[in-house]
């Protein structure tokens, strides 16, 4: 059994931490997923940190939701680079999923694109610990997590 960490705050407007469950339990039995809850998005760097070194988990995914404000977006930034040195200090991959609540067009919309962003983390998180083969297939195929993909660029040879 391995465990992963998802991480979620009380500020994104979806509960984007039951979605990543759902999806990570329909995809195998073979994870224990440990879940935390934060206030904000600077909070998921050292939640994902905490349950790598003191709950085992192998790899973490931190889900946020910054608003569409000018400081929302440097908190984000703020934020992702927390999660970037966290992975760095544990050598574990903690997937980055936030939805900007500036991305969608609607509430409906939003709703959507959070549940499926979320989801297909955790696709990936699957895919990233027990066939990483599958993601490599992926390489260079314009996937989208959230959004409809976009497929391969062109590419011409001379």
């Amino acid at each position: 059994m391995i465990k992963v960490g998802v991480v979620d705050t009380t500020f994104a407007r979806v509960d984007m931490g039951k979605e990543a469950i759902d999806e990570i339990k329909s995809l195998t039995t073979r994870i224990k997923v440990i879940r935390r809850t934060v206030p904000g998005i600077k909070d998921l760097a050292v939640a994902c940190k905490i349950l790598i070194e003191e709950e085992g988990c192998e790899a973490c995914i931190a889900l946020g939701m910054p608003g569409p404000d000018p400081k929302d977006k440097i908190s984000a930034q703020v934020a992702s680079q927390g999660i970037m040195l966290a992975q760095l200090m544990t050598n574990k991959h903690i997937l980055e999923v936030f939805v900007h609540e500036d991305e969608a067009k609607s509430e409906a919309e939003l709703v959507e694109l959070c549940k499926n962003r979320a989801r297909e983390h955790a696709r990936n998180l699957v895919r990233m610990l027990f066939s990483p083969e599958e993601m490599t297939k992926l390489a260079g195929t314009g996937q989208r997590e959230g959004f409809p993909d976009v497929g391969p660029a062109k590419q011409r040879y001379s």
